[in-house]
């Protein structure tokens, strides 16, 4: 080696063999020659888990080649150095490498990442390469952006959002629908390469799928929260069909046409068409116009043959628009004479001959008129005759009349009938069962005529016959019966059965709900049964040694409260009493309503009826008042009062997303043909008691229910309601002609507390086999709610499943007296009064007790009252009459009474004790 090598090795071993930190020259004297060139670089690396990276370097020629790290030297040791020749230039080529550990960089804290360098030395000097960074790789779990489902109509743009976890190297993003790779390349309505984000322009309903944001990077794979896109179609109408033609070949009529919601229909629960699928003009045809003779002509002079003649046009009017010409002959003859002129006649024997058959006809024209005479006086019934089509089922005037006395024909003959009673009744004849067709078709009863006399004794004894034919005859009942009640008329037929009216529109109206219970000191509950109304009487409310018959009602008929301007009823009219009881304790009234409650969109009024009949309003719930107190909860408001009368909510709404709550219900029954079968949709206020109605109506008729009730939503936005059967079974039933969706104006529904609101659908059976029943009922609103009620029924009555009507809860004992109409015993009742009736410096009183059991408002009621604790019990008692157990009162008197002594001694046990013991006592 040269003395300059020589050198140049002692002068570097002497900076790289130390551990002083000293730098190593920038540049080091040698002899002529090229600077370093390097073949290969470090390259930017990342460290993966705990693995070290290498970082290599090469150069020609060199001398020497060291890592410079952060600025500082990398020691000797820690290089690995290879050397070799260029063949082709025949310089010296060297080769370093060095490890860097996750340690390593982790301990460097710098401005900057963790860096390396490669200095190399040749004769001519020194030369640097790139600085290359060492970095940690990592990527984070979660997401900072997951992409969110979506729903968009068809051919609406799609823009899902994805920002990927934080991670070294930064990641990169891939979109999978459905688990499979989403390629942009090959579909140009998708592009993935605006921030990560996926955007579909325009959307096709195959573009609807689960989507999701995959992110990788050297260290790991990280996957986004699936978000589903749904691409919906909003049904669109079909051109209108041709007019049909008029419906009635004369005068006035209907043509009609329609459209369809096929184009497109509605799909992936894109919105149907709005509008009515029916269109129907009037139209008017032509009648024809038959002819009518004119009045005859006078006679013509008597002709030679001793006959004169007339005639007559037909022009009175003339046949038109294809009427039938005139009838008989334009033109007559007769004998001019007075029969002294007989032409034709040419002895005497004509003579006899005619005389003798003009004798014949004298003689059977006596006999009949004889034989009727005697028929009708051996008759027995008036002539009172209606139109036969009584017996074909359809819906026809009946008169019926009083029978004459004496007839033999009734079961008792000495009943007196009442001859001033005549009702007029408006319905079908229906027919019980087989048997009762075969009375309508025995030769003994009924021959083919053409009228039939129906008379009634009383106000509901029906007869039906014929003249000489046996009668029927039935006892008088308050009401009519309807299938299903098993209610027997007397009859003659050894078969003891009878045909009779079904009159649906005379259904008994029961005015009113009413219960009754006798209280006293000890106070109670009474309670309308499936109503939702109840009246909490407090112990000590009424006097001791008195006891008063209180009763409680509900308005059932025409309600007495007229809605001014805007005002709705939400609730029924209730009345409790006596007026002129006078109590010491406020009692408490819970009155079920049908608003969605929010005081955003309803100002909710209590009101009272004067003794003069008129409506006075007491207060609105919001406001402030020491004369009463409304606690308004979802379903119910809990009134506490202190004078007895007749009350109802009202309410006035102040935006158009006020809402009424309607309970929606389906019941079924047979009509009259054993072939169709009836539906009846109701739409009524969300309150027990208006449901209720509805049930005792159609225990009367026969109903069924087919489907749990279910609610709805009604907006007071002026749209109407829209009630339509769908998914009829084809070649198994049929619905009648333009009833298979009905729509029903917006205040007809929206003040629908005048009297239940139903529609009526009549299906047919296609032949008596035909046993099950499927179909969806569709009650919606336009831009509203929407509710399905899926029909699934068998029309035999053995086959059928029972729906409940009501649950059992509150039906067992309407009045309830004494301790066991409290869950509070009196003990602990009265240690709580005590303990929060005085008030106390830390604000643990009565007003604590009614903030825990969410009693905010109008405190100042309470104030005024001798105990208020007592009234807010018996509030919590009016308002959790149903509740499972005291669980909301043990919470809040154990967070209150950690700083009241004297509650301490009311433990968790004594209350669930309690709880048992109402249970028990009340049957729950």
């Amino acid at each position: 080696m040269c003395y300059e090598c020589r050198l140049c090795s002692d002068v570097l071993f002497d900076f790289t063999g130390t551990d002083n930190g000293e730098a190593l020259p920038e540049s080091i004297p040698s002899a002529p020659g090229t600077l370093p060139h390097f073949i290969e670089e470090p390259d930017d690396a990342y460290i993966i888990k705990s693995n070290p990276i290498a970082l290599r370097c090469k150069a020609r020629p060199a001398m020497q080649i060291f890592f410079k790290c952060n600025g500082e030297w990398v020691h000797q040791n820690e290089h690995v150095s290879e050397e070799s020749l260029d063949e082709s230039s025949g310089l010296k080529v060297r080769e370093v490498f060095i490890n860097v550990t996750r340690q390593q960089v982790e301990d460097f804290h710098g401005p900057e990442d963790y860096w390396c360098q490669c200095v190399a030395w040749s004769h001519l000097g020194t030369s640097k390469s790139r600085k290359a960074s060492v970095r940690i790789a990592y990527l984070r779990k979660n997401f900072e952006q997951d992409p969110q489902g979506r729903e968009v109509p068809i051919e609406g743009m799609i823009v899902l959002h994805c920002r990927p976890p934080e991670g070294v190297p930064a990641a990169e993003v891939e979109w999978l629908k459905n688990e499979e790779p989403i390629d942009s390349e090959q579909d140009e309505n998708i592009d993935t390469r605006a921030d990560h984000n996926l955007i579909i322009r325009q959307a096709r309903l195959s573009d609807s799928g689960n989507y999701t944001c995959m992110a990788a990077n050297i260290v790991a794979k990280r996957r986004s929260l699936s978000a589903t896109v749904v691409v919906y179609v909003n049904g669109g109408w079909s051109s209108w069909t041709e007019w049909s033609a008029c419906n009635v070949r004369c005068g006035r009529g209907w043509q009609k046409r329609s459209r369809t919601c096929t184009n497109p229909a509605p799909l992936n629960g894109g919105a149907f068409c709005e509008g009515m699928s029916v269109q129907k003009i009037t139209c008017t045809s032509l009648c024809p116009v038959d002819g009518s003779w004119e009045v005859w002509s006078e006679w013509s002079v008597c002709s030679p043959e001793c006959e004169h003649l007339r005639i007559r046009e037909c022009t009175a009017p003339p046949p038109r628009n294809g009427g039938k010409f005139c009838e008989g002959l334009s033109q007559e003859s007769e004998n001019c004479t007075d029969g002294l002129c007989i032409l034709g006649i040419e002895n005497a024997s004509d003579i006899a001959l005619y005389s003798g058959l003009g004798a014949a006809v004298v003689a059977v024209a006596v006999l009949v008129i004889g034989v009727t005479l005697y028929r009708r006086s051996q008759s027995d019934y008036g002539v009172d005759v209606i139109d036969s089509s009584a017996l074909t089922g359809g819906f026809q005037t009946f008169n019926f009349k009083t029978v004459r006395q004496g007839n033999s024909l009734l079961l008792n003959s000495a009943m007196q009938p009442d001859l001033t009673v005549s009702r007029t009744y408006s319905g079908p004849i229906c027919l019980q069962d087989p048997l009762d067709k075969e009375l309508m078709t025995e030769s003994s009863l009924f021959n083919p005529l053409s009228d039939i006399k129906v008379k009634v004794q009383s106000s509901f004894m029906v007869s039906l016959g014929v003249s000489e034919r046996a009668e029927y005859h039935g006892k008088n009942h308050s009401r009519t019966f309807p299938h299903g009640n098993n209610h027997s008329f007397s009859t003659m037929h050894p078969r003891n059965k009878t045909p009779y009216i079904q009159n649906l529109s005379s259904l008994p109206t029961r005015t009113e709900l009413r219960t009754t219970g006798v209280f006293g000191h000890l106070g109670g509950r009474l309670v309308m049964p499936n109503t939702g109304v109840s009246l909490l009487i407090p112990h000590g409310a009424i006097p001791e040694e008195n006891s008063w018959e209180i009763y409680m009602s509900i308005n059932q008929g025409e309600p007495s409260l007229q809605s001014d301007g805007s005002e709705v009823l939400l609730s029924p009219e209730v009345t409790c009493g006596p007026p002129d009881m006078i109590v010491t304790t406020p009692f408490a009234l819970t009155i079920p309503h049908c608003a969605d409650v929010s005081s955003e969109h309803w100002n909710i009024h209590l009101k009272k009826r004067t003794q003069q009949g008129k409506w006075e309003e007491v207060m609105s719930v919001e406001d402030e008042s020491t004369s009463c107190y409304c606690l308004l909860d979802p379903f119910a408001c809990h009134v506490l009062l202190d004078s007895f009368g007749t009350y109802a909510l009202t309410g006035e709404p102040i935006t158009d997303c006020a809402v009424k709550q309607l309970k929606v219900a389906v019941f079924g029954c047979m009509s009259c043909n054993s072939l169709d079968y009836n539906l009846r949709v109701y739409c009524v206020d969300n309150t027990p008691c208006a449901f209720q109605e509805v049930v005792s109506d159609e225990r009367h008729q026969g109903g069924q229910l087919l489907e749990e009730p279910k609610l709805l939503h009604f907006k007071g936005n002026t749209f109407s309601l829209q009630i339509s059967v769908l998914d009829i079974p084809p070649f198994l039933w049929r619905i009648k002609p333009f009833t298979a969706c009905q729509e029903v104006p917006f205040s007809r529904v929206w003040c629908s507390n005048r009297q239940p609101l139903h529609c009526a659908f009549s299906l047919e059976r296609y032949t008596p086999t035909t046993t099950q029943l499927s179909c969806k009922i569709c009650i919606r609103q336009l831009k509203g709610h929407e509710q399905i009620l899926q029909v699934q029924t068998s029309i035999l009555e053995s086959e059928r499943e029972t729906i409940t009507f009501f649950a059992q809860e509150d039906s067992t004992f309407p009045a309830q007296t004494g301790p066991k109409a409290f869950k509070i015993p009196y003990s602990i009742r009265q240690r709580i009064c005590a303990t929060f009736d005085t008030p106390n410096a830390k604000g643990k009183d009565w007003q604590m007790l009614a903030q825990k059991n969410s009693i905010n408002r109008n405190l100042s009621y309470f104030a005024t009252q001798s105990s208020p604790s007592a009234v807010i019990l018996n509030l919590w008692e009016a308002r959790h009459q149903h509740d499972g157990d005291l669980d909301s009162l043990a919470c809040a008197l154990e967070e209150i009474g950690r700083t009241h002594t004297k509650l301490s001694n009311i433990s968790e046990s004594q209350l669930d004790e309690a709880d048992f013991n109402y249970s028990r006592q009340n049957g729950l």
